[in-house]
């Protein structure tokens, strides 16, 4: 248990620049309680104690903001960052050496049983606002951007983004035709779509004129 706990620290300060202490990760950070609670409630809930399980997993979202079913697996090393508004489902799985930010959710879609929320490869980032939905699989090393919508599987090494997410690069090359991108210019293919309605609207409209 110290072992992890003094990985788990070490990620912390190797990861965000603004991490100025052990101390002050230990105590403060609420990415790490989350995942100590955590680590609490999945014991229980693998050894059938569902009602205190969900207890201390719900007693951790009010405190740091943060939500994990007790059924989900988390790896090693994870680092919430922020954390606010992460969600991770019940039969989510979590690989190790993983970076996730805010207002991510590893969620299910609603049509499937049994499995329903995503797994997580090892040394993944998961950026502000993404949201990763149903049950498949996000390879090892994949970079996913900030508010993508990700419902499909993603291979190793990849990059993906947009709504819904693509992938962009694999193993830093160039995927097609994919821009450059970051976490902040995201590339929206909805956005695109309602532009090209518009100006096929504005092409009739400007034809049924001319017939007038």
């Amino acid at each position: 248990m110290f072992k992890d706990l003094r990985e788990t620290i070490a990620a912390y300060k190797a990861r965000d620049p603004a991490a100025r202490s052990t101390l002050q990760i230990l105590l403060l950070y609420p990415g790490v309680k989350a995942v100590r609670s955590h680590r609490r409630a999945h014991w229980c809930y693998e050894h059938r104690l569902y009602f205190i399980a969900r207890l201390i997993s719900q007693w951790s979202r009010r405190r740091t903001g943060i939500e994990i079913h007790p059924g989900a697996k988390i790896g090693k090393r994870l680092v919430i960052d922020h954390g606010m508004g992460v969600v991770i489902g019940e039969t989510a799985e979590v690989g190790d050496d993983c970076l996730i930010y805010h207002g991510v959710t590893l969620g299910g879609t609603g049509k499937d049983t049994g499995k329903r929320h995503p797994t997580i490869g090892n040394n993944v980032m998961i950026a502000t606002g993404a949201k990763v939905l149903g049950p498949f699989r996000v390879g090892n090393n994949v970079r996913i951007a900030a508010n993508a919508v990700v419902l499909g599987e993603i291979p190793d090494d990849a990059t993906a983004v947009g709504v819904p997410a693509r992938v962009v690069k694999i193993a830093g090359e160039k995927v097609n035709y994919a821009a450059e991108v970051d976490q902040i210019h995201v590339l929206d293919p909805i956005t695109a779509e309602l532009s090209a309605l518009r100006e096929r609207l504005d092409q009739l409209e400007n034809a049924s004129n001319a017939k007038e």
